[in-house]
């Protein structure tokens, strides 16, 4: 069987980011940034926790730096210029986006240098460990830890679970949010 690795990721990379394109081509501001009941997080965590940790996560799996700064964080006015990945429920209830279409240009910068990245990756490269085991506490928790396993998390574990994987799980969170503010899903 010949299985071309690259471009089955790169084709699941643009297929996830295509379901958040349509799914912010659908949906306005207020939508967004709508808090539908306590403790439960608006559309906007998960638009900008998902967009800021694939920005950061490329560059650990040997791509180009964050393109996330201050300059951006008030272009798109956010409320907590953070991830969130370390923060309280309580304290990212309160993430918000102002001006949205500053947001959609971030999203579309930031997908377009992950995929830029896998398509120019060297090939031999794939299997390389870029966070050995044993885990420290940050990572010993983690899905890729799990998918790495003894062995460490390679560049494609990395990829795979940094930016696809992680992608995915948040399009499950803005499917449902989305339900919640009288929207559809984004597939069948």
């Amino acid at each position: 069987m010949d299985f071309n690795y690259r471009d089955s990721l790169l084709r699941r990379l643009r297929t996830v980011h295509s379901l958040y394109f349509d799914a912010c081509a659908t949906m306005n501001i207020e939508q967004v940034n709508a808090v539908v009941h306590e403790n439960t997080l608006p559309i906007a965590f998960s638009l900008v926790h998902q967009v800021l940790i694939e920005d950061g996560a490329v560059m650990w799996a040997g791509g180009p730096l964050p393109q996330f700064n201050d300059e951006w964080s008030q272009k798109i006015g956010l409320e907590i210029p953070d991830h969130g990945q370390k923060k309280t429920v309580d304290e990212m209830m309160h993430q918000r986006i102002e001006n949205y279409e500053a947001f959609l240009e971030f999203q579309s910068l930031v997908f377009r240098a992950t995929e830029d990245f896998v398509a120019t990756i060297d090939e031999s490269t794939w299997g390389d460990i870029i966070v050995p085991a044993p885990y420290g506490f940050q990572v010993a928790s983690t899905f890729s830890a799990r998918v790495g396993g003894d062995r460490g998390i390679s560049r494609s574990d990395a990829l795979e679970c940094w930016v696809y994987q992680h992608a995915l799980r948040h399009m499950g969170e803005i499917e449902h949010a989305r339900a919640l503010v009288g929207l559809g899903g984004m597939t069948s």
